[in-house]
């Protein structure tokens, strides 16, 4: 199809959208209206376990596509709501190398064939070299993932400015946090930030890479660098505000960090090693503060994994070079302290440092003046303060 016809069925479709609010170019097969001039993306989630998203954004030329699913068969089930909007695709965009978002490119290419895929320079290497063995595991662990990958066709420089489909968009990359790489697309005109998985919305995310503190910058950067960003499309879970979604991981991680340095504490159990019931406290003590977040992965045990990953890199640590955004805070409305285990505390005459388990529970030594033969468990309440006197 030339390209002057694919504007002709664009601007058509456009048209009967805007015209139509029986289609509204829905994301999921509801109605949509437009939202001010342009539509909002369109979004399919594959199912849980593991649910991911792909989006199509309405252009002059066409659709652009963002990510594209684990694996074929999901793809195809995006494919069939994409092709319902009547419209062509004018591009697909990939935001990190990650099985999940990468796995059906080969659909997606064979059903739109004239769409070129595009892909930064590290995020295309990254997927040819995949140094971390991601794509046999994820053969293995799912035989619907691709026997061979797709790649970009095209490729640009992280930080570099795109116009894809008639569309501008801003783009920035970054570097172990979530992923080894990672870009996200930034959309000035109506404020869309299409972020893969630098924040997710009430998932459990996977911190398999040991990077949570750098994860941690990330965030920081993504609120300066785009202020006026509105709306943040994650890679799992629903859209939401922007600033919310950033802040809510940084909570996420700041939690878990405080619970696993707890259990890698030289005074813990396990020392530098996490014991099965710090494993389990820690499991416990999230589920808590964080019912009913799906994992991200198919992977059963991906919290275990996380605390593995996490333990690692706490123990890895210079505690004199963490950096600020990286230390652990005790969060408002915690239902666990949150400090450093060799950060002590003194109320009522004890100096207390988290212990294991239960979560609630920490497990204190006698402040100066105190009677030394008496070692209390003491409670804390939801906001981490002491709930009664020892």
């Amino acid at each position: 199809m030339n390209q002057r016809l694919r504007r002709l069925l664009a601007t058509a479709s456009a048209a009967l959208c805007a015209i139509a609010s029986l289609v509204g170019c829905s994301s999921d097969g509801t109605s949509e209206a437009s939202a001010g001039k342009a539509a909002r993306p369109g979004r399919f989630a594959s199912p849980n376990p593991g649910s991911v998203n792909t989006y199509w954004i309405q252009a002059p030329e066409g659709l652009i596509l963002v990510d594209t699913l684990r694996t074929p068969a999901d793809a195809r089930k995006a494919i069939a709501q994409i092709r319902e909007t009547g419209q062509p695709v004018a591009a697909i965009l990939l935001t990190h190398s990650h099985p999940d978002h990468v796995g059906g490119a080969g659909a997606f290419h064979e059903a739109f064939p004239e769409a070129p895929i595009l892909a930064s320079r590290a995020t295309d290497k990254a997927m040819r070299e995949d140094r971390r063995g991601f794509y046999p595991l994820a053969r293995s662990a799912n035989p619907r993932f691709p026997a061979e990958l797709r790649y970009a066709d095209r490729t640009f420089e992280d930080g570099a400015p795109l116009r894809v489909g008639g569309i501008r968009f801003k783009t920035a990359g970054f570097a172990y946090g979530e992923s080894d790489t990672a870009t996200v697309y930034y959309r000035p005109d109506t404020g869309d930030l299409f972020s893969g998985d630098l924040a997710g919305r009430k998932v459990t995310p996977a911190l398999i890479e040991g990077h949570s503190c750098g994860w941690l910058g990330i965030l920081a950067q993504l609120r300066r660098r785009f202020p006026a960003a509105g709306t943040m499309y994650p890679g799992h879970g629903t859209p939401g505000p922007a600033r919310t979604l950033i802040d809510d991981q940084r909570r996420y991680l700041q939690r878990f960090r405080g619970l696993v340095r707890s259990a890698v504490a030289p005074d813990s159990p396990g020392g530098g090693t996490v014991t099965p019931g710090e494993q389990r406290s820690i499991s416990t003590g999230m589920e808590r503060v964080y019912p009913d977040h799906p994992p991200v992965a198919d992977l059963p045990t991906i919290v275990q994994e996380n605390i593995k990953a996490v333990a690692r890199e706490l123990t890895a640590e210079d505690a004199g070079q963490v950096r600020a955004v990286c230390a652990d805070r005790t969060q408002k409305g915690a239902a666990t302290l949150s400090a450093p285990a060799s950060t002590e505390i003194t109320r009522h005459r004890v100096a207390c440092r988290p212990s294991f388990p239960p979560v609630h529970v920490l497990r204190c030594a006698p402040g100066p003046g105190a009677d030394r033969r008496k070692v209390h468990p003491v409670p804390f309440t939801e906001s981490g303060v002491l709930a009664r006197r020892v």
